[in-house]
């Protein structure tokens, strides 16, 4: 199971409690040092960073800095909704290779696909749905909804 590559109804990992307090830890603060979240769950510095390596190779989590984007010069964000003819799964693996995409998912519902895109502005939103997504063979049709402000973004969830 890769971090990008979830499916509804696979088997989920067993984790215990230990590594899920470990992921929590990091949920609140992923700059936590490794001794810091071992003097929480009761570990060794080592211990988690073993946990933390072994966590992130199975894919159940990664670990990444999460930016503003209108601070580092994109000022245009926008979900896409697609819609397709065939194999749904190609489409979004080509969707997946666009630099400015950073999500793609298969739904159910009104449109097939929907992916995130990250622009500098609206030209360049106009250039990513002309030039690139509505040439991706398969694409039968798109709506995008701009962002016009990003009200909630955490993920923080826990571990359940």
């Amino acid at each position: 199971m890769s971090a990008t590559s979830r499916t509804p109804g696979s088997k989920p990992v067993q984790l215990d409690d230990v590594s899920k307090a470990i992921i929590e830890q990091l949920q609140t603060d992923g700059r936590r040092s490794y001794a810091e979240i071992g003097k929480a769950v009761g570990l060794s510095e080592a211990a988690v960073r073993q946990r933390v390596q072994k966590l992130t190779d199975s894919g159940v989590m990664q670990v990444v800095a999460v930016t503003d984007p209108m601070q580092l010069g994109f000022y245009r964000q926008a979900m896409i909704g697609v819609r397709v003819t065939g194999d749904t799964t190609l489409v979004a693996d080509r969707l997946g290779e666009i630099e400015a995409v950073d999500y793609v998912v298969l739904t159910a519902g009104s449109f097939d696909i929907l992916a995130e895109v990250v622009c500098e502005n609206d030209e360049d939103l106009i250039d990513l749905l002309n030039k690139e997504i509505r040439n991706i063979e398969g694409v039968r049709s798109t709506e995008t909804f701009v962002y016009l402000k990003l009200q909630k973004q955490f993920y923080n969830w826990g571990t359940r």
